[in-house]
């Protein structure tokens, strides 16, 4: 189980599959911190509502783990 205030490096980035990152290269970078610290409200959206990745719906662990992530203060 992650930590309690996940990380991005640690945490986050490895939830990404690199089909993930090319999809989304025209909006922003999904391996970036800077970028997805700035889009993480509507990623975590997108990933509550199942539209995100666009392939597959992520499991429930890994949605609530990066909404941990973002409401402990998106750690690096």
């Amino acid at each position: 189980m992650a930590a309690e205030k996940p990380g991005f490096e640690a945490d986050i980035k490895p939830l990404f599959r690199a089909r993930d990152r090319q999809s989304m290269t025209f909006a922003f970078d999904l391996y970036s911190f800077p970028d997805v610290s700035a889009h993480a409200d509507r990623i975590l959206e997108r990933l509550k509502a199942g539209e995100m990745p666009c392939d597959r719906e992520w499991p429930a662990s890994q949605v609530e783990l990066f909404e941990r992530w973002v409401q402990t203060g998106k750690n690096p």
